[in-house]
């Protein structure tokens, strides 16, 4: 390996430890956030150990950050024990910082008075809790805590850890319950699982979201020649065989964002307007096929940025 490509894979490197850093530093403060300023003032139920540690708090006036971080360090060691080291080394920092954001929140002067309204403050707590946790596994870590036990129970049990998420969170909302007269703060409790459940996934993908677009047509050489020139896109080619004339041919795949759909298909369609598309939405695209330098290299045209 030259210096210089070495110097770029260090840079690289960095570039994406800071990434993952400022990922994991804003989910655990917007997770505190939302606690602090609409789950506990709203008593509305919520699951993890934040869950349990509003029961202590309200059955011994125990401060609540502080019981979370206790139970996450002694759910990260279990963690450490079981899971191993590797593990422990993604997950500690968010079971030391979030706990330590909600007690910084808790005291800030009118938080808890963001809105009287209990309906809102469940909508606005279940979509950005949905965010902040997206965000931190965004960037390969957790938020610690009861994921530890889910981890663990998937891996003794050989069960998809959804099925663990769902369940522990059931309970711990069930454990509050009882402290509770109405079956408000329960269905309240509910709405925010579901929201954080919905938005969480979206947020794990927002902005890597593809679409790949799949062509047959017999014109397709004169297809994949536009797509390379013309809109500088990767293109595969791959064999295949009509149904109908059972005639051997190759389809085009192109992938590109969703705000290119419409010129890439424009193109397809105006050098065939009867070619057969589907369009697929992709979660995320890796890796060096579809690359600018590629494309630059083979067909010898001036390489612009990625969209």
């Amino acid at each position: 390996m030259t210096r210089k490509k070495a110097g770029k894979t260090a840079k690289t490197k960095w570039m994406a430890l800071i990434k993952n850093t400022a990922l994991i530093l804003v989910g655990n403060a917007m997770l505190a956030f939302l606690v602090a300023a609409f789950i506990i003032p709203h008593d509305i139920l919520m699951g993890g150990t934040t869950g349990i540690g509003i029961v202590i708090h309200k059955l011994t006036g125990f401060e609540t950050a502080l019981s979370v971080l206790i139970m996450n360090v002694v759910l990260l060691l279990f963690g450490l024990w079981i899971l191993g080291r590797e593990f422990f080394l993604s997950t500690i920092v968010s079971s030391i910082l979030y706990p330590l954001f909600l007690g910084l929140f808790q005291r800030i002067k009118g938080i808890d008075a963001m809105t009287d309204n209990t309906l809102l403050a469940a909508v606005f707590a279940g979509v950005l809790m949905g965010v902040s946790l997206g965000l931190v596994m965004r960037a390969g870590s957790s938020t610690g805590g009861t994921d530890i036990v889910n981890l663990v129970l998937a891996k003794w049990t050989h069960l998809p850890v959804a099925v663990f998420v769902w369940l522990v969170d059931i309970i711990i909302v069930g454990m509050q319950a009882p402290l509770y007269h109405k079956a408000e703060p329960v269905l309240y409790g509910v709405l925010v699982l579901v929201l954080e459940s919905i938005l969480v996934d979206k947020a794990m993908i927002f902005g890597k979201a593809k679409v790949e677009v799949f062509a047959v047509s017999p014109k397709y050489d004169e297809i994949r020649t536009r797509l390379l020139t013309d809109a500088r896109m990767g293109v595969t080619l791959s064999h295949i065989e009509t149904g109908g004339m059972k005639q051997q041919q190759k389809a085009v795949i192109c992938v590109t964002s969703p705000r290119n759909l419409h010129k890439v298909t424009d193109l397809i369609l105006a050098v065939d307007p009867e070619a057969f598309l589907t369009i697929t939405q992709i979660r995320e695209v890796k890796g060096q096929g579809f690359s600018r330098e590629r494309v630059a290299k083979e067909l010898n045209v001036e390489s612009k940025p990625s969209e």
